[in-house]
């Protein structure tokens, strides 16, 4: 192409030379420090595209391509990095379809191209102008063997752009047009996964793990946090103080009267942990003695303290208030200087585990969350403080009105809506960074070797730390003597940033009990994420959090109806105004296997929640099904809310429905409050009795009104 068609055509690229940056400066926001190649280098770092705090900062390595085609593959990735595709090549490829794409993408088909060439190579073809429809056919034979169909359609799009791309370069390759362009893309992939493979294999977290681990996390916030914090902060004052320490005569006579009697007397001196072994506490006795780390060095060397230290290592108290309680007693003797590093690790991941839980929040948008975000609400018109509102950037599918990937992401249009756990995670988490800075920066999270990393905690490092998280609290239950609040295996495997946020819909759907002390909570938050006209977040994706909800909550309502529909089978009897339209309810519900369910399932289940009247809701606390019908619900549900406030169940409604097993369970119940109130003061024993004496003259009440299936049907 001539240098004409350059200059009047938009979309066509000159062909760049050895000095041309790897990134023309117009794709490079401003904030953007990261270095920029050169065109000629064999390694091109795609920071400069990189804004996104919790995404890995990725470079593109020449070395795997191989060298007769590298020039050309090289001028089409050069192209695709600073270049947009056409509109006209966009319009017909569906939502995945993007003039620019991300960094993480845009290295994804390099190296999808590399493979290409490397095939070619093998088969002696050193040019693309060799690729020609014969040879693409050869390849997609051979590339999709053993391939999902999804990975197999994404493949075929990346080899697309490169003939896009190609063509939008000043000198092309030439490269043949894929005949699945012309052809459809079907005939070339394969054969489509039974449902068993398509489905989605995120699964939510145990309860049995769940629970203990939310446990912990919130008492680190709530509970150890000023002590951890208090103890940081002296050990990074003493580590300032032995920095600045000098050689004297003074230090070294204060060594000895610290460290010599501890010699004489068989006890451990203040020792460190130390890539797996412990050693002297250099810098904590220099700063109590006021010798220099180089006197503490050299009186290490001249006594046994090696030997010592390995025998009997001693512990490094902290003169920092011990305040944090577990029950009623304190958690800690002392706060240790040797500590203080690791409980700072295991404090932020606790903020993280609550953050990620309790909001539902993907992780790259809790990575993204920087001080400030959760201002303290204005007082509203009758003095009623309003809600705590997360202002945070997302990143996922942000595109500019020409379609080409924002990789700073935007503001979200609507704001998370933070419960009181995630409050205090987020105080925690700003006492922690400087203002302004990201919530889970990794240079403010490394406080063990303290490097300057960039941007946020990445995602390998917190799934990390979560298990290391739970490892911890472990150990603590056991020395705590908490047996209860050990946090199990969960079946699934490691317990994952991403299922988070599944684990979230599935204990608002179902509400268990155990050691999740947090059912009104639970309940409050369907309530505002079932706002959905007014918040409009339920229109942003077909992935958000109300699909997840709706497809936890439709599974639940699945099992609700199949138990009642086998208790009825089993000859059990039915009571409540909404008996009738519970039966038909149970004979028309199909039932689900399993927790794993198809990702179209989202739709389906909004559709099937909306069938008012009869979907069926356990309630466990209450002893009684609730066939959700909006008009008779007494709970006070959300305009167009398709489920009740379980938390909220009121005696009288018109949706109630109890079977024979929830009369049996109301006087199991009602024994043992009679067993507490036998060991209760007499004011509280009254009320006690007389919660009992209620469950049981409800449970009387259904045994009088109860029927079968076939006398309401």
């Amino acid at each position: 192409m001539t240098s004409l068609a350059v200059d009047l055509d938009p979309y066509i690229l000159p062909v760049p030379g050895p000095d041309s940056p790897v990134v023309l400066a117009q794709w490079i926001s401003p904030g953007n420090t990261h270095r920029n190649a050169r065109y000629s280098e064999r390694v091109w770092p795609l920071a400069p595209l990189i804004d996104n705090p919790g995404t890995k900062l990725i470079k593109i390595h020449w070395k795997n391509c191989p060298v007769p085609l590298l020039a050309q593959v090289r001028q089409a990735t050069w192209t695709m990095i600073n270049g947009r595709l056409r509109p006209t090549y966009l319009q017909d490829r569906g939502i995945r379809a993007r003039a620019r794409t991300s960094a993480s993408d845009m290295q994804g088909t390099c190296y999808e191209w590399m493979r290409l060439a490397r095939w070619l190579h093998k088969r002696r073809i050193s040019s693309l102008n060799d690729c020609t429809e014969e040879v693409w056919r050869a390849y997609a034979s051979e590339r999709f063997v053993n391939t999902a169909r999804a990975r197999a359609e994404l493949t075929c799009m990346r080899l697309s752009d490169l003939w896009a791309f190609d063509q939008l370069g000043a000198q092309p390759a030439g490269i043949a047009q894929p005949p699945w362009e012309t052809e459809g893309i079907d005939d070339f992939l394969p054969e489509a996964e039974s449902s068993a493979q398509a489905e989605n294999s995120t699964e939510p977290l145990d309860p049995q793990v769940l629970g203990p681990l939310l446990v912990w996390a919130i008492r680190f916030v709530d509970n150890f946090a000023d002590d951890i914090l208090a103890a940081w902060a002296e050990r990074q004052r003493l580590m300032s103080v032995a920095a600045a320490n000098r050689a004297s005569q003074e230090g070294w006579a204060a060594l000895g009267e610290f460290l010599l009697p501890l010699i004489r007397s068989g006890d451990g001196p203040p020792t460190v942990r130390m890539h797996g072994r412990r050693r002297l506490a250099r810098a904590y006795v220099s700063a109590l003695t006021g010798a220099s780390l180089g006197q503490v060095d050299r009186f290490a060397k001249q006594h046994p303290l090696s030997a010592l230290v390995n025998e009997n290592p001693g512990s490094c108290p902290l003169q920092t208030p011990v305040t944090g309680l577990i029950g009623e007693r304190s958690w800690r003797e002392h706060m240790d200087f040797d500590e203080a590093a690791e409980l700072m690790r295991h404090l932020g991941t606790a903020a993280a585990i609550i953050c990620l839980y309790l909001t539902g929040m993907r992780p790259q948008e809790v990575q993204g969350l920087r001080s400030g975000c959760c201002p303290a609400p204005a007082p509203a018109a009758d003095g009623i403080p309003g809600r705590h509102l997360i202002r945070s950037q997302h990143y996922k599918n942000v595109t500019d009105d020409d379609g080409n990937h924002i990789s700073t992401g935007e503001e979200r249009k609507v704001p998370w809506v933070a419960i009181t756990p995630v409050v205090h995670a987020i105080r925690i988490l700003e006492r922690i960074v400087p203002p302004g800075e990201l919530l889970f920066s990794a240079a403010h999270h490394d406080f063990v070797r303290q490097r300057n990393n960039h941007g946020a905690l990445k995602n390998a490092a917190l799934n990390q730390r979560v298990e290391d998280f739970a490892a911890w609290a472990n150990r603590e239950a056991q020395v705590q003597g908490l047996p209860k609040q050990v946090v199990p295996k969960d079946p699934h495997g490691a317990i994952g940033l991403g299922r988070f946020r599944r684990s979230l819909a599935w204990h608002i759907a179902r509400r268990p009990g155990g050691l999740i002390a947090l059912a009104i909570q639970y309940g409050h938050m369907r309530t505002m994420l079932d706002a959905r006209t007014s918040s409009r977040y339920g229109s942003r994706s077909r992935h958000g959090i109300h699909s997840v909800l709706d497809i936890e909550t439709a599974l639940a309502a699945a099992d609700t109806a199949a138990h009642l529909r086998d208790r009825l089978a089993a000859g059990e009897k039915v009571s409540g105004p909404a008996a009738r339209r519970a039966i038909t309810a149970a004979a028309t519900t199909p039932r689900f296997e399993g927790r794993i369910v198809p990702a179209t399932f989202a739709k389906k289940a909004a559709k099937f929640l909306a069938r008012d009247g009869i979907v069926l809701y356990d309630n466990p606390d209450a002893f009684l099904i609730c066939a959700f019908k909006h008009e008779n619900a007494l709970c006070e549900p959300e305009p167009g809310a398709t489920a009740p406030r379980q938390y909220a169940c009121t005696a009288g409604c018109g949706n109630t429905v109890r079977t024979d097993t929830h009369a049996a369970q109301m006087r199991g119940r009602a024994d043992e409050i009679d067993q507490l109130a036998a060991a209760a003061p007499e004011k509280v024993a009254k009320r006690l009795r007389i919660n009992a004496n209620n469950l049981r003259a409800t449970a009387d009440a259904h045994d009088a009104t109860a029927q079968t299936t076939k006398a309401l049907t």
